[in-house]
């Protein structure tokens, strides 16, 4: 049976994504971009200079010589002053990003680092600095247009245009780091991100042989860590060469260490080294780019702590809650579990172990059921929710569902004495108490 939905993973996509968890490589990119955009700048600027020269138009040239002494003023203060907005800006915003982690989940830094918005402000701050500095290098202490050399009259409109870029762009991160502080933007943003994930990963498939007896295994090298992602495309084409069959020992997620196995060789010898270089990533902390199921994790971390006694904020668990039932509902009728990536030919050439149904519906609904039995509010969200579950799912998914169910309902039947206030506590509802 063929993986449904399955695409063939893109060779470059595990680069981008380490990348986008960098906060350097984007203001890097920037100042390359500076110095090429200053260079072709100062050429059309001596272009111009000696087509007026040639043209004998000194008095057009003296007037964009004093064009350009003005602007020299407005530059000279944007040289001053960017840097000290720079540092005034970020470290404003750290502490509110500070103040969100501390909120809702230390997770939640991972967007701020991730966000593209931060990333060009930053960038664009940066070379506003750097370009100003550029100019101011430019001008000259010559004023009479027959002996003048270069005169930077495109520079300084280029830098004017980065001045107005600069000031509408701190307004909108403004927006965003406002945003990051607030809990339904966060929880939407992680939704989002999961079920992004959901859409570019291949399906898990049912009914594929076995990968045949295991002949080898190839054991981790390099630092411990968590295992942020695989690089399928280059495992594809190096079971290929090899003709053989790999399978993923961990998870996405696992932590794993030196000298443990990570990839299990079926039908033949192990690829040699120089083939598998640069196929397994392990970071200091998951990602979201192959984990399936970190958007959960995040989520239930964030409804934990609203849940615990020194933040008691029920409403946010709700608010969790309801992109957790969002998640679940879209993988509901999606094959989970082993995935089978193909090379060209169509043939299994590496076996991705993944989480089934099960696994998902016990990392969104079991921790978060022992922590909701003294509070009304969340069990009625989360009683709507497995309702509303039951009603979406196959038959061969209920069983998961019904087992949290029947917990939930034990659970609050034994801290809660009275009668009334049980029911009430058991009674669906989506707005937990509207």
């Amino acid at each position: 049976m063929s993986d449904r939905g399955y695409r063939r993973p893109r060779p470059l996509s595990p680069l981008r994504e380490h990348l986008r968890d960098t906060f350097w490589f984007a203001p890097t990119m920037g100042f390359v971009c500076v110095f090429v955009l200053w260079l072709v700048a100062t050429e059309l600027d001596d272009a111009i200079v000696t087509l007026l020269q040639r043209e004998e138009a000194y008095d057009e040239l003296g007037e964009l010589i004093a064009f350009s002494q003005d602007a020299k003023t407005i530059v000279t203060t944007i040289s001053s002053a960017m840097m000290t907005f720079i540092g005034v800006v970020f470290s404003i915003s750290l502490v509110a990003v500070q103040m969100a982690s501390g909120q809702l989940t230390p997770r939640v830094v991972r967007i701020f680092v991730r966000s593209r918005i931060s990333k060009l402000t930053l960038t664009v701050f940066l070379a506003t600095f750097l370009f100003s500095l550029l100019v101011l290098s430019s001008y000259e202490s010559e004023s009479d247009p027959r002996r003048v050399v270069s005169v930077p009259l495109v520079q300084s409109l280029l830098i004017l245009v980065m001045l107005g870029l600069s000031l509408l762009l701190f307004v909108v991160y403004v927006s965003a780091t406002l945003r990051l502080m607030q809990v339904g933007p966060v929880v939407d943003r992680i939704a989002r991100d999961s079920l992004r994930v959901l859409g570019r990963m291949p399906r898990g498939s049912r009914g594929e042989d076995g990968p045949g007896p295991e002949t080898a295994r190839v054991m981790h090298e390099g630092r411990a860590g968590v295992l942020r992602d695989v690089n399928t495309a280059r495992l594809v084409r190096a079971a290929r060469r090899q003709d053989v069959v790999l399978r993923l020992i961990p998870r996405i997620g696992d932590f794993v260490v030196p000298g443990t196995p990570v990839l299990a060789v079926h039908g033949g010898a192990v690829p040699p080294p120089r083939r598998l270089r640069y196929t397994v990533s392990v970071s200091v902390e998951r990602t979201l780019h192959q984990d399936l199921a970190f958007g959960l994790r995040q989520l239930a971390d964030i409804a934990l702590r609203a849940l615990s006694t020194s933040v008691n904020d029920p409403t946010t668990a709700v608010q969790c809650l309801d992109r957790i039932v969002q998640f679940l509902a879209a993988v509901a009728h999606l094959p989970l579990g082993a995935v089978h990536h193909r090379d060209r030919d169509g043939r299994v050439r590496l076996v991705q172990d993944g989480p089934e149904w099960d696994d998902l519906v016990d990392l969104a609904f079991e921790e978060i059921r022992w922590c909701v039995a003294g509070s009304p509010q969340v069990s009625r969200r989360l009683m709507a929710g497995l309702d509303d579950l039951l009603l979406l799912v196959p038959e061969d998914r209920k069983k998961s569902l019904v087992r949290h169910r029947a917990l939930l309902v034990q659970s609050v039947e034994r801290t809660v004495p009275v009668s009334a206030d049980r029911e009430f506590a058991l009674l669906p509802d989506r707005q937990g108490i509207g």
